[in-house]
């Protein structure tokens, strides 16, 4: 990596963690370098760092300093590719910064040698069935996902992002009016993308769903929610996936309410404190899954099954969170459907991306 390339993927430690993100991205969704004044290494940040200090509690303007790797690993420049490459797959890490005798930053080895995930080999299921009834009177005739944003139904969307990032095999699950979903993207060639159908007789909910699947996958499938729009990178949220070595893998947003009244502690007939419009600030369910093949057979047939029950079901250690810092929104009520409507195209989900 030339040094051009060196300083686009390089900040100092009092840059916010949104400049991270953005020198991630630079790298192709690899590692921010934190330097110092000399350039010489002081931290690294991955995706995967970001994801975890977000779940401690951190924002995008937390600073660079606050969630880097104060001891990240490095080669002295000079060090044979061969050797680089056999440090990458034994320690499992997909990145080795090269350094000088100064500690200065003087190259990138990125593991071409390891094998990512590669999206066509993982299969998509996208939720597209639901009733949607808080969006009533609009889909009694047309289904949630194929309510028109930015001028293409929801679920085009989607699946735009999915082809996009090299996902190929997508099934769709389809229930409520689902013959106008089939009607509008058939095999999904004109789309770019191979779709098939899991048609749900009766109401089976989000894991339920998933045992109606023609054959079992021999690699982990990403599961959505077929009315988000979203500009996550799913490719991400797979390595995140396969480096914990996760069961199953749930996308996470935060979200914060203020409550609109002055709260009262209150031990007995004693007032134990104030707080003024307090405000509340969560995890929720982003919707956006990652279940491996083994996970599928804790789904029982036949009935209704969502997906939290089905994290209940799997064991702690291998049940992950992986949070959202991308742009996403679930379109669940007329207000998120008027959100949409004046906000798409401004964020890297809309159409003039």
């Amino acid at each position: 990596m030339d040094a051009n390339k060196l300083k686009t993927i390089s900040l100092n430690e009092a840059h916010k963690l949104a400049d991270a993100v953005a020198c991630i991205e630079a790298s192709g969704g690899q590692i921010a370098l934190v330097v110092d004044e000399r350039f010489r290494l002081v931290g690294t940040i991955t995706d995967g760092d970001v994801r975890r200090a977000i779940l401690r509690g951190a924002t995008l303007d937390s600073t660079a300093g606050e969630v880097m790797h104060r001891h990240p690993r490095s080669v002295p420049r000079g060090t044979p590719l061969a050797e680089i490459a056999a440090i990458l797959k034994r320690e499992m890490i997909f990145q080795m910064p090269v350094v000088d005798a100064e500690g200065v930053v003087v190259g990138l080895n990125l593991a071409d040698e390891i094998e990512l995930p590669d999206p066509a080999a993982h299969r998509v299921v996208v939720m597209a069935g639901g009733l949607g009834t808080r969006l009533r009177p609009i889909t009694e005739t047309v289904p949630k996902p194929m309510i028109e944003v930015g001028g293409r139904p929801i679920l085009e969307h989607i699946l735009e992002r999915f082809r996009k990032q090299g996902f190929g095999k997508i099934s769709l699950c389809v229930n409520h009016l689902a013959g106008v979903i089939e009607n509008h993207f058939g095999d999904g060639a004109s789309f770019g993308v191979e779709i098939d159908y899991i048609r749900e007789t009766k109401r089976m909910g989000t894991a339920g769903a998933l045992s109606l699947l023609d054959e079992r996958p021999d690699k982990p499938l990403i599961v959505m929610n077929g009315d988000i729009l979203t500009s996550i990178n799913f490719g991400q949220m797979l390595t995140f996936h396969y480096e914990n070595a996760a069961l199953a893998t749930m996308g996470i947003n935060r979200y914060q309410y203020q409550v609109p009244y002055g709260v009262v502690d209150v031990r007995n007939h004693y007032i134990t404190g104030l707080s003024e419009k307090p405000v509340f600030d969560f995890f929720v369910n982003a919707g956006i899954y990652v279940i491996s093949p083994e996970t599928l057979d804790l789904i029982p047939p036949d009935r209704f099954f969502d997906m939290p029950s089905l994290f209940v079901q799997v064991h702690p250690d291998r049940r992950v969170a992986f949070p959202l810092h991308e742009y996403w929104l679930d379109i669940g009520k007329p207000d998120d459907l008027n959100r949409a409507m004046d906000e798409f195209g401004e964020n890297d989900a809309g159409p003039r991306t």
